[in-house]
């Protein structure tokens, strides 16, 4: 199947499916996602950003889901996006909304690289730095909003993310009852959300 025909399901599942989740996009909004997924495709095979899937479900599983925290981000917050791998959430989530001032700490340096291409070809109007290290060795940014999606051994490093944040800081955390157990054991006040479309797949919210 040629790119082109890719593209246009992706674009076709975003504009069919994005009221489920709350959202309407505008054509620009669209076109730029669709920028983005190319972009991703391109650097797959060697990087292994995503698991491969078809263009509808990387349309709703990733990108409309990574939407759904939209609502919880304030105008102009500084957000610190960990262990961005193949920038879900926060490459969907700065094409909406290009007043975020952004910080994507991601370990692999190869990564980085597909991240600081991202970042120059995809979000030209957005403030984005790019950290190549683990988060528990970089010095904590100044933000107001954490997001994280994909980090390894999520549950495990919970209580790290948890100690390295800024005081007054909003996790907005995807992922699925392990970490719902993670937050339980830390002690913390969490709220949750299930996604739609899914059984297991939660956007939690703790206020640190």
């Amino acid at each position: 199947m040629n790119t082109d025909s890719i593209i246009s399901r992706f674009t076709d599942a975003l504009a069919q499916r994005a009221p489920e989740y709350g959202l309407e996009l505008m054509p620009e909004q669209t076109a730029q996602l669709a920028a983005f997924y190319e972009h991703l495709l391109k650097w797959n095979d060697q990087l292994h950003l995503v698991a491969p899937c078809e263009p509808e479900e990387f349309a709703a599983r990733h990108v409309l889901e990574s939407l759904c925290a939209l609502p919880y981000i304030p105008h102009r917050a500084s957000v610190a996006d960990i262990g961005s791998g193949g920038g879900l959430p926060i490459v969907p989530i700065l094409i909406m909304r290009p007043d975020i001032n952004a910080t994507l700490i991601e370990s692999s340096a190869k990564k980085y690289i597909y991240l600081h291409e991202t970042a120059v070809k995809i979000l030209p109007d957005s403030f984005t730095r790019i950290i190549t290290f683990r988060f528990e060795h970089a010095v904590t940014p100044p933000m107001n909003i954490i997001t994280c999606r994909a980090l390894d051994r999520f549950s495990e490093k919970l209580p790290l993310l948890y100690n390295w944040a800024n005081q007054g800081c909003t996790f907005l955390l995807f992922a699925g009852p392990d970490v719902r157990e993670a937050l339980e054991k830390l002690g913390v006040d969490y709220e949750e959300k299930l996604l739609p479309n899914s059984e297991q797949r939660f956007l939690f919210t703790v206020k640190k």
